[in-house]
């Protein structure tokens, strides 16, 4: 009966670090919507065109493969890093499991980025960028789709340079970390 009850206990403890560990980035998204020291906000892709657009054809294909974007942002308030340290760390680590792919990094002298997608090459499910700054935070951009291409994104950030696509929804994000 002892031995049950420890083979029992060692079994729930190694369940609950195989889950802690593949933990999805969905499940902490979700689980930091109601912590004040977050800032979320999630986009319909539909609210991405703007009024002048002069899309393409394609560029609107490209448009309709997107279905969402949600951002959450993590500022530094008062030089508090114990907590962004920590919630930092857990984010690398769900981004370092083997289903999010990496596309590229960017490193500046301040910020660090990382760009990856789940899905497969020619259909990317989601793409995700995460940035950061020890000094002022980190945000984490995610465009949720379906049969998403990179060559069709590179496209769609052309429109942004055009002006078609009204990222001004995104620009608060942007005052957040704003010395």
């Amino acid at each position: 009966m002892v031995l049950a009850r420890y083979f029992m206990a060692l079994a729930l403890g190694l369940a609950a670090l195989t889950s802690c560990s593949d933990k999805s980035l969905q499940k902490y998204l979700v689980e930091k919507q109601d912590d004040d020291k977050f800032v979320k906000m999630d986009i319909a892709a539909s609210l991405l065109q703007g009024k002048n657009s002069s899309f393409t054809q394609e560029e609107k294909d490209v448009l309709n493969t997107i279905k969402k974007v949600n951002v959450v942002a993590y500022p530094i308030a008062d030089g508090d890093t114990a907590d962004y340290e920590k919630e930092r760390e857990e984010l690398k680590a769900i981004l370092a499991q083997e289903k999010y792919k990496e596309l590229t990094r960017f490193k500046s002298n301040e910020w660090n980025a990382s760009l990856k997608y789940t899905g497969e090459e020619d259909a990317i499910d989601e793409v995700i960028v995460f940035a950061s700054d020890d000094s002022r935070g980190f945000a984490v951009f995610r465009l949720l789709g379906e049969n998403m291409r990179p060559d069709q994104m590179l496209k769609l950030m052309e429109s942004a340079e055009r002006g078609d696509l009204d990222i001004s929804k995104l620009e608060g994000f942007g005052k957040i970390f704003k010395d």
